[in-house]
């Protein structure tokens, strides 16, 4: 009987999951990884692929609108918030290399029973930013962080302690929009790469490659609603991005989901501003759940964060549920920002 040689095609070329572009930069910068890291991210994508789920056919099930509790940070939470928050809580509980979890749903950290010996990790997580905007079909989006176990902590101590690392310390960060497509983006300090979900064989497939914030883009993204509120120096700055003194007049584009947002200043360049107001002096977006993620993400990218007075991840935090401004975006915008906000000495955005 005669050998038969058989030349098997993809039928898909070139597909690269996320699972296996993780094991790909593990080998690359950490040859002597074990693994584990790439498995903490299989828990983070199963659980946005199960909101994802939702969020697709939440006009079908009893999903829409409230579910009449208020969290921790005073909101109203929706159906949908609770389910992210749970889904994000199980599959990263059942990962044994997970000691701790923070959402920005609950009021305390999470330490697991009995990870005090396996358990290195600390994973902080929006669960679904922008949930608001859920029962209007407006893209929202789950935002989380990845950082190591601080040494010496025992059950005993307060699982929120190991919460409370400057964002220069995250590991990993990353953002999934469930919006016309749903695509994931993430980085471990090595560049930021996106993964569009394919939805007829369930995997996040390589999308967006080494992505780089534009240099300078085009529009600026603030509530303009609370202008009356904003302090003077960022009133000055946005008169002076639609002035086109910058060589080009820029438009405003807001959303209301900071996940939403974010992306498309990633993609298309641009700032996004969420000012410190007299409501909200000390900010308003949450600085371990949202500000840190989109800060390192945006440095990986080519940009910079800042709260108006320093880079976002050079901030101690002291709760776990802190508020902070955040201005993120090019380099262009940012220079142009501090030029305004810190007219002496500021050499932030390099």
């Amino acid at each position: 009987m005669k050998n038969r040689h058989v030349t098997i095609r993809s039928a898909e070329p070139c597909i690269i999951t996320v699972e296996q572009h993780i094991l790909q930069e593990q080998r690359r910068h950490s040859p002597h990884a074990t693994g584990s890291f790439s498995w903490l991210l299989s828990g983070i994508t199963l659980a946005t692929k199960m909101t994802e789920a939702r969020v697709r056919r939440a006009g079908l099930l009893d999903v829409l609108g409230k579910a009449g509790n208020v969290n921790v940070q005073g909101e109203e939470q929706q159906k949908l918030d609770i389910y992210a928050d749970e889904a994000l809580v199980h599959c990263l509980g059942v990962r044994e290399n997970v000691a701790v979890i923070a959402s920005e749903e609950n009021e305390e950290a999470i330490m697991f029973d009995g990870r005090e010996g396996t358990g290195k990790y600390v994973v902080v997580f929006d669960p679904l930013d922008g949930s608001s905007n859920i029962d209007v079909n407006v893209s929202v989006g789950t935002i989380f962080s990845i950082l190591e176990l601080p040494p010496n902590l025992s059950s005993s101590d307060d699982a929120s302690v190991a919460c409370l690392q400057p964002g220069v310390k995250q590991l990993a960060a990353g953002y999934v929009v469930y919006g016309s497509s749903t695509i994931m983006v993430y980085t471990t300090g090595h560049g930021v790469h996106g993964f569009t979900l394919d939805p007829s064989f369930g995997a996040y497939v390589l999308s967006h490659e080494n992505i780089r914030i534009p240099e300078q883009g085009s529009y600026y993204s603030s509530n303009d609603a609370y202008w009356d509120a904003f302090p003077q120096p960022y009133r000055d700055y946005i008169m002076h991005l639609r002035s086109g003194a910058m060589g080009r007049q820029y438009g405003l584009r807001y959303i209301g989901s900071l996940v939403a947002d974010f992306h498309r200043t990633l993609l298309r360049g641009g700032i996004f501003l969420y000012p410190p107001t007299e409501k909200h002096p000390s900010g308003k977006l949450r600085l371990l759940y949202e500000a840190n993620p989109v800060a390192f993400i945006a440095e990986q990218a080519g940009g910079f964060a800042s709260d108006g007075t320093r880079p976002i991840m050079e901030i101690e935090p002291t709760e776990i549920h802190q508020r902070t401004p955040l201005i993120v975006g090019g380099k262009s915008e940012m220079k142009a920002f501090e030029e305004f906000v810190q007219p002496v000495g500021s050499t932030q955005a390099k």
